[in-house]
């Protein structure tokens, strides 16, 4: 099956719209998620999730709106904890990541029956994604532009200097819990792109990539997002005509890409200290 016979199909046309909007959401929030060094706050967000979506399937509610409220409220759990209350915030991370898989599966094995789609959540599985799960994620995307064309100085100054931040009288405890609903409303958009299992991955590893090539975050951003939309055209098309979880192979590009970048940029460190280095002399 060739890539422009697929085009032809609504699920891969719909498929390739969710793709490019995650990937813009997830290259300014993964952007942010690296030069903080939050990505096992991510990780333990992510795994949260679980919890909402057990309680969706449980309840009768819409898993994606459940893993939203819950992947927040535990976001805000982790950043009360450790800023607040004196906890280690890998500890916070952790109690939250562990209450989240716990509540999701004891609510799943609840559940009369076999949960629905359950391994589209764990795994994967954007060519089912639904012209509202597009929307929202688009609606995410502009939300996200719009937020750091406006305020993207004032958020990395609280990022990485809240004491001078508040000398201006910036609000950083506002901007710190805003950031970190973003992050959760973002990873849990995201699940139908590479599942629960894989999320973190798409997070951090486009954004890694680019970080290779610039330390700029505007740039940073732009290239990740480019890095992030190949991933996944790549990973779909692969997918689709070897039948395996889009998830899998859209991560599996994207870390490719990585150790490609990774060696090229090694390649180029070892001439640039060739050419510096004097000849010896006899």
């Amino acid at each position: 099956m060739e890539f422009f016979d697929l085009l032809s199909y609504t699920f891969f046309q719909n498929a390739l719209l969710g793709s490019l909007f995650a990937s813009i959401a997830c290259g300014i929030i993964g952007s942010y998620v690296v030069i903080r060094r939050l990505v096992f706050i991510s990780g333990g967000i992510t795994h949260a999730s679980l919890g909402g979506i057990g309680m969706g399937f449980y309840f009768g509610w819409n898993p994606i709106f459940a893993a939203m409220v819950f992947s927040i409220l535990s976001a805000f759990g982790i950043e009360w904890l450790s800023s607040r209350q004196g906890v280690r915030e890998d500890s916070a991370i952790g109690s939250f990541w562990s209450l989240g898989m716990a509540v999701g599966i004891i609510f799943i094995y609840l559940k009369p029956g076999f949960a629905p789609n359950l391994s589209d959540y764990l795994f994967g599985n954007i060519l089912t994604i639904t012209r509202p799960d597009i929307t929202y994620l688009a609606v995410l995307s502009l939300v996200l532009i719009v937020v750091f064309l406006l305020f993207g100085r004032q958020i990395l100054f609280a990022a990485f200097d809240p004491d001078f931040a508040k000398t201006r009288n910036l609000p950083v405890n506002l901007i710190k819990y805003a950031m970190m609903m973003g992050i959760a409303i973002t990873i849990v958009l995201s699940i139908r792109l590479v599942g629960i299992v894989l999320l973190m991955s798409i997070l951090t590893v486009p954004q890694m990539t680019a970080n290779l090539f610039t330390s700029n975050f505007t740039k940073m951003v732009l290239l990740s997002i480019l890095i992030g939309f190949l991933g996944c055209v790549v990973g779909l098309f692969l997918s689709a005509v070897l039948d395996v979880p889009s998830g899998v192979f859209i991560i599996f590009t994207q870390i490719v890409v990585f150790l490609i970048a990774r060696w090229i940029v090694k390649m180029r460190q070892k001439r640039k200290m060739s050419y510096n280095t004097p000849p010896d002399h006899p």
